[in-house]
């Protein structure tokens, strides 16, 4: 599994669901996971090496949004090893990973078995067998290195008994046939992901947020400059220095926090929304080492946190449609970025373990934000395993629509596997580094260092 931990905010595009509602548990854009295919020796095999590309983490909160229980800040140089305090939330990470391999490689079984096609092998994970056992031909096992899976034809195995020319061997069947066993994993997951949110949206409800006009201060430090000259706890900045303060938003905190700087030992008009009392007042900014301004409160948008439930079915259709699409948008912006940013984001490129370990601070805090994490997976999942890439779904079907573009005639066996084993051992090589870069990356690891 390898997962990208980069940042993006949503798009302003998504912030309407309902009137002025908007969700607030999209994630952010980057994020994806993939599997790989891979070639044993004895059979051909659909494999895929998971890799969530980049889970955009630029506000961690968009996941953790409800109550929370204290947890050391999470930094990607360096996993909060709280996260691993307690099984439960590690195990319920793991599982979704699990589930979402599972459901990816069911996709390419039941595309095949449907059809008719042989299969010989159907298995999580890669490397030796840890365990196993056999059903109707198909050998079922789970393996030690968790970097994704693969279903296994026995196409070109020397030890099967099934004629070389039988017409049920998947490279024995028409193009489209095999386009679709290879393209059932991609579906699966995006599937999936759909039914993660309707069942969220019917079960738990859809977290939304309602904006409201101006800047809440949650919090006034003791012996501040806005303690000192009358600002309190839970009071609404509507304007400063006469300038109107817009609804909720990123610009309406920066302003503010712009105006103060700007203005360390000078007075600072602001109108205040106290209860049903409106009026204004002037701070006066201290003055900080450096020349900026500091009044000592801590800000943040004005909003209402709340949840939506369907009245019907069509209701929920239409919600889980829309935070379907808009997540799917994310994905697919994130991608791009990553390709456009690759230098930037290369170092936030992460395996299983980061994962599980963001997986499961998500886990211990907000059952929303699990849902949400489950689906942004399968359809990151979805769209990197469509990559033209050695190793994976894409690669796959480039090279049957290679084969169909010759007219029928395929590339030569050796090369094919050359250029599939060549593209399974990056991967793989690539997983294992991440596993153990993740692994150094744990506070409880760095203090046994």
């Amino acid at each position: 599994m390898i997962v990208n931990l980069s940042s993006s905010p949503p798009p302003s595009s998504l912030t309407s669901l309902i009137n002025s509602r908007s969700p607030i548990s999209y994630f952010p854009k980057k994020s994806k996971s993939y599997f790989s295919k891979s070639l044993p020796s004895s059979s051909f095999s659909i494999q895929d090496s998971f890799a969530p590309p980049h889970l955009s983490f630029d506000d961690k909160n968009q996941f953790l949004r409800g109550k929370r229980r204290n947890l050391r800040a999470w930094a990607f140089s360096g996993f909060d090893f709280g996260v691993f305090e307690t099984a439960q939330p590690v195990l319920e990470a793991a599982g979704i990973l699990t589930a979402i391999i599972i459901v990816h490689e069911s996709g390419h079984f039941l595309a095949a078995y449907l059809q008719g096609i042989h299969v010989s092998k159907f298995a999580i994970g890669f490397g030796p067998i840890l365990a196993k056992f056999n059903s109707k031909n198909v050998e079922y096992s789970i393996r030690a290195f968790p970097l994704g899976g693969f279903v296994g034809f026995p196409d070109n195995d020397p030890d099967s008994d099934i004629p070389v020319d039988d017409e049920n061997l998947l490279k024995n069947r028409p193009i489209f046939d095999r386009i679709l066993v290879v393209s059932a994993g991609v579906i699966a997951n995006i599937v999936f992901a759909y039914l993660i949110i309707f069942v969220q949206v019917l079960s738990v409800g859809l977290p939304v947020q309602e904006a409201f006009p101006g800047v809440l201060v949650p919090e006034v430090r003791a012996f501040s400059a806005a303690s000192r000259d009358g600002l309190l706890s839970g009071d609404v900045i509507l304007a400063v220095d006469g300038i109107q303060l817009p609804e909720t938003g990123p610009n309406s905190v920066s302003e503010i926090v712009n105006v103060i700087k700007k203005n360390a030992k000078r007075n600072v008009l602001l109108k205040i929304a106290r209860g049903e009392q409106k009026f204004e007042i002037r701070v006066t900014p201290d003055e900080n080492s450096d020349g900026s301004g500091r009044i000592g409160v801590q800000l943040s948008p004005n909003i209402k946190l709340s949840k939506i439930r369907p009245n019907n079915l069509a209701e929920a259709l239409n919600y889980s449609g829309r935070v379907f699409f808009n997540l799917s948008f994310n994905v697919l912006d994130s991608l791009k970025q990553t390709f456009f940013n690759f230098s930037q984001s290369a170092g936030k490129v992460s395996g299983p373990v980061a994962i599980i370990a963001v997986g499961a601070e998500v886990a211990k805090s907000n059952i929303d934000g699990l849902y949400q994490f489950a689906a942004l997976l399968n359809l990151n999942l979805a769209v990197i395993n469509l990559l033209p890439l050695p190793a994976l779904d894409g690669g796959t079907l480039a090279l049957i629509l290679i084969e169909a573009a010759r007219g029928g005639r395929k590339l030569p066996l050796e090369l094919e596997q050359r250029i599939m084993s060549s593209g399974i051992a990056l991967v793989l090589g690539l997983g294992l580094f991440l596993i153990i870069r993740d692994t150094l990356n744990l506070d409880f690891i760095k203090d046994m260092l």
